[in-house]
């Protein structure tokens, strides 16, 4: 449905796209993730028409954006960062300004009326837009979006702003948009494309840098190798044996006591389960485990560390460096997720490259043929 070749976008000497290719299949949600200033915004609005490509191309459902951008447009329901509303109009103008706008040839009662119901804003439908919540401005910028029924859905930071109650609502909805919609959604949220993406791309400096399906990376961060163990013990024993035993990859103590116990945190190698073994290995000690919690994996530090290695060994360093020494302890599992994206990007980048040198290389010979 959506397919991007080797887009770049230059703003005099600053290169804010830098050579990305990706596409998106019909009645996916994709989620375009990166820290501010990455490139996602441009990318979106290249994708819609609002600005031109410096090379490389941008279709939907094969319709070129640039060749023929009224065609393409008509696919496409776009809300920027800023829902473009008209703050007194009544939404039921603004709505039907919309619709007169684009050129919608549906029923117009009947179609106006469904996006009301699928939006939620059926209740506000005769209140001027000045009046209305931030939540509900939000719904009715999703709402001029999906007036004429695109293929395409395109969301800019669709949540900044809104409370935890009008968050779960706005992801419910595009949740509920993917059915039927081919979905792109831009934040620098990782938990917001987790709650309602197929697939995570994160981009960092104009470029690609992690490609993966979402159901990959949340099997990764739920297989729990982590945990926080409060044990009644001496503090340099418990933690030497904990170190050495077999089956755990990684041992420390925190600062945290209660009584005559201290709270360790521990990491087993891979596929290895070491509760049971533990508890029996402390019980023979005489070292009561008076408490296990399992440590889901931070996703927060899944991006930083991808974004770290697509910027290089220097400033990884520099960071690390302003982490606590708690904090690098616990990256380890992080470290070989945020690995394995960036490359797996890295390898779709030089097979992209390569297809089209080869593709170039086929022209060439045809046209000295």
């Amino acid at each position: 449905m959506i397919k991007i070749e080797h887009l770049v976008k230059n703003y005099g000497s600053f290169c804010a796209v830098d050579d990305i290719s990706f596409s998106v299949e019909s009645g996916e949600i994709v989620g375009l993730l990166g820290p501010n200033g990455a490139g996602k915004s441009t990318t979106m609005n290249i994708l819609t028409g609002y600005l031109s490509s410096t090379s490389g191309k941008a279709s939907i459902a094969g319709i070129d954006i640039l060749a023929d951008p009224l065609g393409a447009k008509k696919l496409i329901g776009y809300l920027p960062e800023q829902p473009p509303l008209y703050l007194d109009m009544t939404v039921k103008e603004y709505l039907n300004f919309n619709y007169e706008l684009k050129g919608c040839t549906l029923d117009r009662e009947q179609h106006l009326a469904e996006v009301c119901e699928v939006v939620k804003i059926k209740d506000v439908y005769n209140r001027v837009i000045r009046n209305l919540s931030k939540g509900y401005r939000q719904r009715v910028g999703i709402a001029q979006a999906l007036i004429g029924n695109p293929k395409v859905i395109i969301f800019d930071e669709p949540t900044v702003g809104l409370d935890p109650k009008q968050i779960i609502e706005i992801r419910n909805l595009i949740r509920n948009l993917g059915r039927d919609h081919t979905v792109i959604l831009s934040t620098h949220i990782l938990q917001e494309v987790q709650a309602v993406c197929d697939r995570i791309v994160i981009i960092n400096k104009g470029k690609i840098v992690a490609d993966e399906k979402t159901e990959n990376i949340s099997r990764a961060v739920e297989n729990n190798r982590r945990f926080n163990v409060k044990i009644c013990g001496p503090q340099r024993e418990v933690l030497a044996m904990l170190k050495s035993k077999p089956g755990i990859a990684y041992a420390e103590v925190l600062a945290e006591r209660d009584g005559d116990a201290y709270t360790y945190t521990i990491e087993s190698e891979y596929g290895m389960d070491i509760r049971k073994n533990l508890f029996f290995t402390l019980a023979e000690k005489g070292w009561a485990m008076i408490g296990m919690e399992a440590l889901g994996m931070s996703l927060e530090d899944i991006f930083i560390t991808v974004v770290d290695k697509s910027e290089g060994a220097d400033k990884k360093d520099r960071r690390d460096a302003r982490r606590s020494s708690a904090r690098k302890t616990r990256s380890n599992l992080e470290s070989d997720v945020a690995g394995d994206l960036y490359r797996n990007a890295e390898a779709r980048r030089r097979a992209a490259e390569q297809e089209a040198l080869e593709r170039n290389a086929d022209k060439t010979e045809d046209d000295e043929d």
